[in-house]
């Protein structure tokens, strides 16, 4: 795969410096453009140590407006990083909306150095590819524009460029016994690098493979890619497509019987009640026990996640204030989501989620969530229809994630009927302290219930998961929904302790 980077190509300093200020003042201008567009951007350098990335971003410093730019580089692991799910340190620094990130290390570092290692065999290097690969289709449905740089040396020219560095007082820093110890492990890196390759080169999101050995060439080429790739999405002839047919898997049609037209949400038992003297009881009993367990998964680590979803006025701010009231506040943070703000408006919808993942041993709790994207957006018209329906293999990706990090997920969707909905509405209306809690938009969302209801329904059919089940909490009466929930949230934490 690399014998193309490996042919000894070189530029000549007056070739450098006749193209230079043409593809400057190109890239300038592009990038202004991409920026009026709002069009995130992303660059990734990867390749053999001593290759010149740093040098590289170093260099598009100089060319670019650098207030647009912002660099990353991944080194070893944190401890607020070491407590989440792998990808929460990369959701957490992609670019918003308008400018450009450099990554040096990315995604695809650490699952390279653990092949070439021997700690992952070629399987699950396969899976760890396929993750990375649905993770940048994401960035790139999302709207992202996505170049990916691989910059090549043969083995004897890293062994020439790690000498030269470190034959310099001023780089010798640069090269350290790791370097070396890659170097000697340079059949293996190829092999596991061609294999990333191969995998994960997509019409999407590229790999472009640079030969590094002579630096004016490597740069130049970087640079023309880079001015090319921004010419042709501001043009419109990459980078924008968007899926014309759904992503996701098409429900099955459904006969036209009264039976077959019963929606999961159709069979929660809405008259059960339970008795106040029962519902006391129990309460204490299940708070006393959530106490406990959150204590003992903060001790082992164990982190959680609960999600609150439901209909206007059913009961989730109740249902969390009991499961949240035993909980030391130390340990857990209510997360309420509304309409996006102007800075989460300039990322991917799922970015402001990963961002309040909790710390191991924790509790984030989400008053509303994700689904957002597949309910009010697809309802309301604010996200197109191929944006939500590849949105339940997004989300389902992103439960996947969790779960592999060992995070205990509880969903939960509050369901009334709409008889019930409309009491409350009415009793908030006519009480001075709860009138804040109605709004016109809780009528505007009512007289949308059909397709409402629609929504939920294939939302937990698509998304309802062996990993990240949903619960359908029965709401018309409040008691019997809290001890519900209070009961599966202790249910789920109990197993993983």
């Amino acid at each position: 795969m690399f014998e193309a980077a490996e042919l000894g190509r070189k530029l000549t300093r007056e070739d450098y410096e006749q193209e230079l200020p043409a593809l400057r003042a190109g890239l300038l201008e592009a990038q202004r453009g991409l920026e009026r567009a709002n069009v995130p951007v992303i660059v990734l350098f990867s390749g053999a140590d001593g290759s010149g990335k740093s040098e590289s971003v170093q260099r598009l410093y100089e060319w670019l407006d650098a207030r647009g730019l912002e660099t990353n580089a991944f080194g070893a692991l944190s401890d607020e990083e070491r407590e989440r799910p792998p990808y929460w340190r990369f959701w957490r620094t992609l670019p918003p909306a308008g400018r450009i990130g450099m990554f040096l290390g990315s995604w695809y570092t650490e699952p390279l150095v653990r092949r070439a290692y021997g700690a992952l065999t070629r399987a699950e290097l396969d899976r760890e590819m396929g993750r990375v690969a649905f993770f940048e289709q994401m960035l790139v449905d999302g709207g992202a524009l996505v170049f990916k740089f691989w910059l090549h040396l043969s083995k004897k020219g890293q062994r020439k460029r790690l000498v030269t560095l470190e034959k310099s007082a001023e780089t010798a820093w640069r090269v350290s016994p790791l370097e070396w110890k890659h170097y000697k492990l340079y059949a293996r890196f190829i092999k596991a690098s061609e294999q990333i390759l191969r995998s994960t080169d997509t019409g999407q999101a590229p790999w472009f493979v640079v030969e590094a050995e002579d630096e004016r060439y490597r740069e130049l080429t970087i640079g023309r890619t880079l001015l090319e790739g921004m010419r042709r999405r501001l043009l419109g002839k990459a980078g924008t497509s968007r899926p014309k047919a759904p992503v996701s898997a098409p429900l099955p049609e459904l006969p036209s019987s009264a039976e077959a037209r019963v929606t999961v949400l159709d069979r929660v038992d809405l008259e059960r009640q339970m008795p106040e003297k029962e519902y006391r009881r129990r309460l204490l009993r299940l708070q006393a026990k959530a106490h406990r367990l959150v204590r003992a998964a903060s001790e082992k680590k164990i982190s959680a996640v609960a999600v609150f979803v439901g209909w206007d006025a059913a009961g989730k701010g109740g249902a969390i204030r009991r499961l949240t009231a035993p909980m030391d506040p130390r340990f857990y943070r209510i997360i309420s989501v509304a309409a996006p703000t102007d800075e989460e408006k300039v990322h991917h919808y799922l970015w402001r989620f990963w961002r309040h993942l909790p710390r191991a041993g924790r509790v984030t709790v989400y008053d509303r969530s994700w689904y957002g994207r597949v309910l009010v957006e697809r309802v309301e018209g604010f996200a197109t229809e191929s944006e939500w329906r590849r949105a339940y293999l997004e989300i389902n990706e992103f439960e996947d994630q969790l779960a592999d990090a060992e995070v205990v997920i509880a969903k939960f969707w509050l369901h009334i009927s709409p008889e019930e909905q409309l009491r409350r509405f009415e009793d908030r209306k006519a009480t001075p302290y709860k009138q804040h809690k109605i709004t016109d938009e809780d009528w505007r969302n009512r007289a949308k219930w059909g397709a409402y209801h629609e929504a939920v329904n294939e939302m937990v059919v698509r998304t309802s998961t062996r990993r990240a089940p949903w619960t359908l909490v029965a709401g018309n009466d409040k008691r019997l929904a809290r001890i519900q929930v209070l009961e599966t949230f202790t249910r789920r934490l109990e197993k993983a302790l």
